[in-house]
């Protein structure tokens, strides 16, 4: 996974007033939890866009005060009107404990069923995975070459080294569908 460098503040005041302060002056009130690790902190707006607004995924190396600690992103809360970052909850990471997070899915190859006239079709653009970090890729490559027209690649049928799937096993991740071209010549050749 790449690494994300993000500087915080300890946050003293807390609640609901305190929160909505600290967001009129471009801050985002988050916190950080762990095993042995609980801790309000705010972050600025423009230190964590990239981390949001990127499909890859980041561990995250935060100076609290000058504390270092290694975390992921866990959750962000958006306002249901203007979409402005109301929350974010970061997880601290351990050498040793499996994490679970959803790992972006890059599709490789040249399906047989788009060689006959179908459409892939990507379904999940994520997966969500168990294990180490240090076993975590930044994405989840796919081979789609042996998918037949009409035919679907489940969770199930997947398997990756170190990592545990955690969705469930008959979720389609990707489909090669029939195009209506493809229907029309299969409909005028059965005539």
């Amino acid at each position: 996974m790449k690494t994300f460098d993000l500087s915080a503040s300890a946050r003293q005041d807390l609640g609901k007033k305190a929160s909505k302060e600290l967001r009129k002056g471009d801050n985002i009130p988050a916190v950080i939890y762990g095993a042995n690790f609980n801790q309000s902190i705010v972050v600025t707006d423009d230190a964590v866009r990239k981390l949001i607004y990127s499909p890859d995924i980041f561990v995250v190396n935060m100076s609290i005060d000058g504390k270092a600690t290694t975390c992921i992103l866990k959750d962000i809360q958006f306002h249901p009107v203007t979409d402005r970052i109301l929350h974010i909850d970061f997880l601290q990471i351990e050498e040793a404990k499996p994490i679970v997070i959803d790992v972006p899915v890059k599709l490789t190859g040249h399906a047989e069923g788009v060689k006959a006239g179908g459409k892939l079709s990507l379904e999940m653009r994520k997966i969500r995975v168990k294990g180490l970090y240090k076993n975590i890729p930044e994405f989840l490559s796919i081979d789609v070459t042996n998918l037949g027209l009409g035919k679907t690649l489940q969770i199930g049928q997947l398997s990756f080294d170190n990592l545990e799937l955690m969705n469930a096993k008959n979720n389609v991740v990707a489909a090669v569908k029939l195009t209506r071209a493809a229907r029309g010549a299969a409909a005028k050749a059965g005539k």
